[in-house]
């Protein structure tokens, strides 16, 4: 199979649907860079409980100066805490213009590229340049709180996490600025039906009829 010089995809969805594991197979499996758009949301998060703030938007406009994507993803950024800031603060459009800014300059250097979070095929990536295949996550709700009960060692209640999948999810849909939606054109991935084997062998067969 011939490898194309330009492939960029999309790949949104709810909070714990299992698009961060598609992600990252699919990028390994066809060598492109991955770009976690959440994973920049929970940076902003940690900075803002670390250092609380007074004038909030000329501090992160500073730190997104001098940081890059590498050194985001190598922090430990997956606490209840962080999550839960991550999602009131991604309603800001202020910071979503900084985060979005951060985004873009990668994006714009590299023509082999997955980027997942909410808001990708319906903004990030909709024109100049356009995604050429979105992928769009679901995930039954007791199945994804079950798995992040898992991924946080149940260090907190099931009950707990459950609520606060629901609210994240419900604010991500809800909010005025970038919403969470399915793209017209995106195909659904259902990861409570599939296991990481059969999604990662589901995408590969769109992303194989594309090239």
């Amino acid at each position: 199979m011939k490898k194309l010089n330009k492939l960029i995809i999309a790949c949104d969805g709810e909070s714990a649907s299992g698009k961060s594991t598609a992600a990252k197979l699919i990028s390994k499996k066809y060598g492109l860079l991955l770009i976690n758009s959440g994973l920049i949301y929970r940076y902003v998060g940690k900075l803002v409980i670390k250092h609380n703030p007074k004038n909030l938007i000329p501090f992160l406009n500073q730190k997104f100066k001098k940081v890059s994507y590498k050194a985001i993803s190598k922090q430990n950024l997956h606490s209840e805490e962080i999550s839960n800031h991550a999602a009131m603060l991604a309603k800001d459009k202020k910071i979503r213009e900084i985060v979005n800014k951060f985004q873009n300059k990668i994006i714009k250097k590299n023509k082999r590229i997955c980027v997942e979070g909410r808001d990708i095929a319906s903004k990030i990536l909709a024109k100049n340049p356009k995604y050429d295949l979105a992928f769009y996550f679901k995930c039954d709700l007791n199945v994804a709180s079950y798995r992040r009960w898992l991924d946080i060692k149940k260090k907190v209640p099931l009950a707990e996490v459950k609520k606060s999948l629901n609210k994240r999810t419900q604010m991500d849909k809800k909010r005025k600025n970038s919403p969470l939606i399915r793209v017209k054109d995106a195909i659904l991935i259902r990861t409570d039906k599939l296991n990481k084997k059969q999604v990662l062998t589901k995408m590969s067969e769109y992303i194989d009829k594309y090239n």
